[in-house]
């Protein structure tokens, strides 16, 4: 889970399983997009800077313009049940 995800999620208009999936890996986006936050725990939580949110609203409305969306998904999900419900939802 990355901080946040519900806030990010809902600014961009996203899915938040959708995010966390390209989020988890962090060659998805630039370096120093993603950061880990230690709180003291043994558990880390990642987070997006102002510029990961900005990449990742990018390249969502990239992969929606071009016509690259089916491919994106397959591309950065590896969930099936996610992908067909994010395909369900009407295009935007």
């Amino acid at each position: 889970m990355f901080v946040g995800e519900c806030i990010v999620a809902k600014k961009l208009g996203e899915d938040p399983e959708l995010l966390q999936a390209i989020v988890s890996n962090d060659d998805n986006l630039s370096y120093g997009s993603i950061i880990s936050v230690y709180d003291g725990t043994d558990e880390a939580l990642t987070a997006l800077t102002d510029d990961g949110v900005d990449e990742l609203r990018q390249m969502l409305a990239h992969a929606r313009t071009a016509d690259e969306w089916n491919d994106f998904l397959e591309a950065f999900v590896d969930d099936e049940e996610l992908i067909a419900r994010i395909k369900a939802r009407s295009p935007r």
